[in-house]
């Protein structure tokens, strides 16, 4: 079963809840992982299982980063948010040049991650 790690910014998390909602069956198909505030939030409300790794401002962006080079994540969903400041913003970075440089699918919005789960 392929690995799919759900990530999403604060002002995002609503957005990518939704989007989730609208994709269940597809994502029923993935072994889900996230961050910890991302995943505590669609496992709440969805009958959905998503394993937590870790909050994203605390370095749960670098363990992410870290999976895709062990080879354990096939596929990454990122609802960002480009119009708020981060203070990891280097960690977010690293995390898209590592999916990047690993040819690791990374979609930033809801069209990509669209086409990342059909």
């Amino acid at each position: 079963m392929k690995t799919l790690a759900l990530i999403a910014h604060n002002n995002k998390k609503t957005e990518l809840l939704n989007w989730v909602k609208n994709n269940q069956e597809a994502l029923r198909g993935y072994k889900l992982i996230g961050t910890t505030n991302t995943s505590k939030m669609i496992n709440d409300l969805l009958d959905l299982n998503i394993e937590a790794f870790g909050h994203g401002p605390s370095g749960g962006d670098i363990l992410l980063a870290a999976q895709i080079l062990q080879g354990q994540i096939d596929k990454v969903i990122f609802f960002i948010d480009v119009e708020t400041p981060h203070g990891h913003e280097h960690d977010i970075q690293t995390l898209i040049r590592t999916a990047v440089i690993n040819n690791i699918p990374i979609a930033l919005n809801r069209s990509s991650a669209d086409q990342i789960v059909k």
